[in-house]
């Protein structure tokens, strides 16, 4: 059973100003303006909701202080209400509890160290070498290979894999199929065929990172592969061998990181986005979605590429002209010398 806090208890933990709402009313969890129910706190944090304000049933509404203003219903003043919003949603987040100590199907070698307050789930495998910390949680069927370390509280849902020399800071939460530590992409031609080149370096993540779903992080040819602190990347991501990414950084799903990038801190890669090898991008960046970076960027700011969709018919049309660009420019060009005005 979900339980209760009072409106005033998330008014007075989350410094937020309550405004119109009864203080001692129990709150059961958190939902969207259109299906809040009477228990619960919704939150208006993009104006084009704000039809939805008058037909909700939300016990209280988070709002920013302008919105607050002629407002009779019950409402939580924030400076942001979704960074409000997420912090009161975890009030109600249910984790299930994970028991210290090692499940009997657990394979672990003798050369493992395992903190005793550490929690490993059924079916895992932990090699010789590796350093499970305090707190941390291993979900079934996770592989923890020679000379990996994974963090104190760090949380691994299930069927994460780290290969091998892969060190996980504290807090950090990786999500199932994960792959951390695999062999970057490293090959050289030599004459009539490929000479694998051996990956010698490994990955170190940051604390408070997550790694989404089924997301692939290489360890590095050389040197590492790095995550700073407070990465967050979404699923079915690539990451490949000698990145570093800086803190607070976010990459949506599907992006594509190839060797060597360095991407600096607080920048945002939209989804299905690639970025070339050894290219370097600035601190707060912003890469929009299915965007392809060339090149290596400068300054802080928002970048975009690629042809937004069309009709088919038009995009063909379009399509065919765009090898006769270059000839256009240059006709253009010759035209403007012979008539300057």
């Amino acid at each position: 059973m979900t339980v209760a806090v009072t409106l005033g208890e998330i008014a007075q933990r989350f410094d937020l100003r309550l405004v119109h709402g009864d203080p001692a009313l129990p709150i059961r969890g958190v939902a969207t303006l259109a299906h809040a129910e009477a228990t619960q706190v919704g939150f208006l944090a993009n104006p084009r909701y704000r039809a939805q304000l008058d037909g909700s049933r939300a016990a209280a509404v988070i709002v920013r202080e302008a919105d607050a203003a002629g407002m009779t219903r019950s409402c939580l003043v924030a400076a942001d209400p979704y960074v409000a919003f997420a912090k009161v949603a975890t009030l109600f987040e249910r984790l299930p509890a994970a028991a210290s100590g090692i499940h009997p199907s657990a394979s672990v070698d003798a050369g493992a160290q395992i903190d005793p307050a550490a929690s490993i789930g059924a079916f895992c495998v932990i090699e010789a070498g590796a350093c499970i910390e305090a707190g941390a949680v291993l979900g079934p069927h996770c592989i923890i290979g020679r000379d990996c370390v994974v963090g104190a509280q760090s949380r691994l849902v299930a069927r994460v894999t780290l290969v091998q020399d892969v060190r996980l800071g504290k807090r950090v939460l990786i999500h199932p199929g994960a792959v951390l530590g695999a062999d970057g992409f490293g090959l050289a031609f030599d004459r009539d065929h490929w000479i694998k080149v051996p990956q010698l370096g490994g990955v170190i993540i940051g604390d408070d990172c997550e790694i989404g779903a089924n997301t692939t992080i290489d360890r590095g040819a050389l040197g590492d592969t790095v995550l700073e602190e407070d990465v967050r990347l979404d699923n079915q991501i690539q990451i490949a061998h000698n990145v570093r990414i800086g803190a607070h950084s976010a990459l949506a799903g599907c992006a594509a990181v190839a060797g060597s990038a360095q991407i600096g801190r607080y920048c945002l890669i939209g989804g299905s986005a690639g970025i070339l090898g050894h290219l370097s991008i600035a601190d707060r960046v912003t890469v929009t979605a299915m965007s392809l970076v060339t090149h290596s960027i400068r300054e802080p700011g928002e970048y975009s590429s690629g042809t937004p969709i069309q009709p088919n018919r038009q995009w063909r049309r379009n399509a065919a002209r765009f090898k006769h660009l270059d000839e256009i420019a240059r006709r253009l060009g010759a035209a403007r010398k012979e008539n300057p005005q």
